[in-house]
């Protein structure tokens, strides 16, 4: 990994420290969120309360905890929403695995659907500058149609987060595809000092780097 993404991914795990609050958690609620992020997967779906209580033994504790670490969100009734990089709510980045169409929080949590579980994978999206459609096949950390989204960028709005706000409504708003290097300059002009672009190998490696390891 180059220096630009060993600093990009530092910078990221220091507004959303997925792991290291994952790794903070009670063992149950570890392997509760972990069964969360696998549900996505095998049901297309994140996990109900009534499902949680399977999982753990005191489901309120649970729940807050993961709300107060900002590794789960959840709607106003309380119910599970989203795991990064999944979510429940309508995105502008699906993502089609295992049979199931999902949503992702942003650009970069689309990208690590495949390599998290070693699946393949559709990204359907579009380049947030011009309009256009990106469409993305994977299979694991491989690009399937590397000749058609050879010149896709990545790009991230670093200012958007929010430490009064979780992730999902603030930062990730901001993560996003651009159709070429082209579009992705002129989307760097406007602030070139908070906005930052990846090639699409460069945001992969980025994904797997940050999302791979809440799985093990």
């Amino acid at each position: 990994m180059n220096d630009k993404l060993e600093i990009a991914l530092k910078r990221l795990n220091s507004i959303l420290p997925l792991k290291e609050s994952q790794n903070k958690c009670d063992p149950q609620v570890k392997e509760l969120h972990q069964q969360m992020l696998r549900s996505f997967v095998t049901r297309g779906r994140i996990l109900t309360r009534e499902e949680i209580a399977q999982w753990v033994s005191n489901v309120p504790e649970a729940v807050d905890v993961l709300s107060k670490r900002d590794m789960v969100t959840f709607s106003e009734s309380g119910e599970p929403v989203g795991a990064y990089p999944f979510t429940m709510s309508a995105r502008e980045h699906r993502v089609r695995v295992n049979g199931h169409q999902v949503y992702a929080m942003c650009a970069l949590d689309a990208l690590a659907i495949g390599p998290m579980f070693k699946e393949t994978t559709q990204i359907t999206s579009h380049c947030r500058v011009t309009g256009d459609p990106v469409t993305i096949k994977m299979s694991g950390e491989t690009i399937q149609n590397l000749e058609k989204v050879r010149d896709v960028r990545f790009g991230i709005a670093w200012g958007a987060a929010d430490p009064e706000s979780c992730c999902a409504d603030s930062l990730c708003m901001e993560m996003i595809f651009i159709r070429d290097n082209e579009a992705a300059q002129k989307w760097l002009c406007d602030d070139t000092e908070g906005r930052e672009v990846f090639t699409l190998q460069e945001a992969i490696q980025f994904s797997s780097q940050f999302f791979v390891p809440l799985l093990s």
